[in-house]
């Protein structure tokens, strides 16, 4: 079976360096908002090229905590309104309505299926007071067009970089384009920690000190509270590991661009429509997904061929159990999308013959 992600394989080339730091971290007897969170903080904003990192528990975390300390700035209040992509996994809608915003789901565009610049322009209202672009898969959305239409409405951006880290619009990074972001380092993910973890970056120091006090009880000094906050740090050994593995986030993103550029190259199956890409620094491939009207056909198929492949995501947000007052939503492009896509392994410990081998079982589909 050709894995869709063998995590064991992808930690195992930096094992010695990873078990090293968290040796480190254990002799040292500090375990929580130490020198290796301040070390990850410094090298993950040199990183993205902002003024501030702010580690926290996880992505969603992250999310909740920016809109959450925009509320305590006085910037949004409970019933905001917050355009998102309608597509997205269910954790951009979860930090909106955690925060008693009132997620507003557009369709994405029908290509990159990132946000749309002009369909956020039709959903802006007197109460629309953020723009959450979700840069999907690991294309980074249409910054520039998106950050004009803020400026113009006067409305914060929140990017969510959960899939994104390291993707580039002439050379300004995910997690610099916004007023803030939200990076998620589950396991999975291209910079992915040994466990949950996840991070804020923004250049507005006052925004940053805020989420700094919030993620720690609400506590900016020891035994003093200025906000009613969540306990969300970021620990040692999480933050050891991530220091480990930002030193090959680079050369694992060329890997997976290497690998995505055979997939588009060489696989030509008529059923089979593969994203877009100019071969440049816009994506990173978090995921390489495809698109067919004959996925469950095709997934049976590439599971008896020994190819493990997943679909993200099944169920769009508005459809969900939990969102239950949002289903009858029309959104059509967005429900067909959720119908028709699949997820390729594009792992960066990935052999050539299976890369080759994934390339000749996909064209030889019918």
């Amino acid at each position: 079976m050709i894995n869709f992600l063998n995590l064991q394989a992808i930690n195992a080339q930096y094992q010695d360096e990873l078990k090293s730091a968290c040796a480190k971290v254990i002799d040292s007897g500090w375990y929580v908002m130490g020198q290796e969170l301040e070390s990850f903080e410094d090298e993950f904003s040199k990183y993205c090229r902002v003024k501030n990192a702010i580690g926290v528990a996880n992505g969603l975390d992250a999310l909740i905590l920016v809109l959450r300390a925009w509320k305590e700035l006085g910037k949004l209040k409970d019933g905001d309104e917050v355009i998102v992509p309608a597509n997205t996994y269910i954790a951009s809608i979860l930090a909106i309505t955690e925060n008693n915003l009132i997620p507003v789901f557009v369709e994405p565009d029908t290509k990159s299926f990132n946000l749309c610049p002009i369909n956020v322009r039709k959903a802006i209202t007197e109460k629309t007071k953020v723009i959450l672009p979700v840069h999907l898969y690991g294309l980074i959305s249409p910054m520039v067009e998106l950050m004009s239409i803020a400026k113009e409405f006067d409305l914060l951006v929140l990017e969510d970089c959960a899939q994104a880290h390291g993707a580039s619009i002439d050379g300004k990074k995910a997690g610099s384009w916004g007023d803030a972001a939200g990076f998620s380092f589950y396991p999975g993910k291209n910079l992915g920690a040994l466990g949950d973890a996840g991070a804020v970056t923004t250049n507005d120091d006052e925004l940053a000190k805020t989420v700094k006090a919030l993620r720690n009880y609400g506590s900016h000094k020891k035994y003093e509270n200025l906000y009613q906050g969540i306990n969300s740090r970021l620990d040692e050994i999480q933050a050891a590991m991530l220091r480990v593995k930002l030193k090959y986030l680079d050369k694992e993103t060329e890997r997976r661009k290497f690998i995505a550029k055979k997939y588009c190259t060489q696989i030509n199956n008529s059923l089979i429509q593969l994203p877009i890409w100019d071969e440049d620094e816009q994506h990173v491939f978090h995921l390489f997904v495809i698109q067919t009207s004959k996925r469950d056909d095709f997934q049976e198929y590439l599971n008896l061929n020994g190819i493990q492949t997943v679909i993200h995501y099944p169920i769009p947000p508005h459809k969900q159990k939990a969102y239950s007052h949002f289903n009858l939503l029309s959104l059509p492009l967005t429900e067909e999308i959720h119908q028709r896509v699949l997820s390729l392994p594009i792992d960066p410990t990935m052999s050539i013959e299976s890369v080759n081998q994934i390339i000749k079982v996909v064209n030889e589909f019918e």
